[in-house]
């Protein structure tokens, strides 16, 4: 069993996540979005699909880039894709 990096909670169906060299452990996808996905500027939420990012700045969506000046923002989805 191993323990959950976020929540202690020891899990026999708990996962591995590997990134830029480090290795976390959650219990649930739960546990591994609070740790692990970046905060939209504006809003606050947690940017758990693509975002868009504009000078390394991260926002869930063009409304909330638009929202704090953002004149044009880059879908991650799509490399080099600008919406306006």
């Amino acid at each position: 069993m191993a323990t959950c990096e976020v929540c202690g909670n020891d899990y026999d169906m708990a996962f591995e996540v590997h990134t830029q060299g480090a290795v976390h452990v959650f219990d649930s996808f739960e546990c591994a979005i609070s740790r692990m996905a970046p905060v939209c500027e504006h809003c606050g939420c947690r940017i758990v699909g693509h975002g868009s990012e504009l000078d390394g700045r991260w926002f869930c969506c063009a409304h909330c880039a638009r929202e704090a000046g953002a004149t044009r923002i880059v879908d991650r989805e799509v490399t080099g894709a600008v919406a306006r």
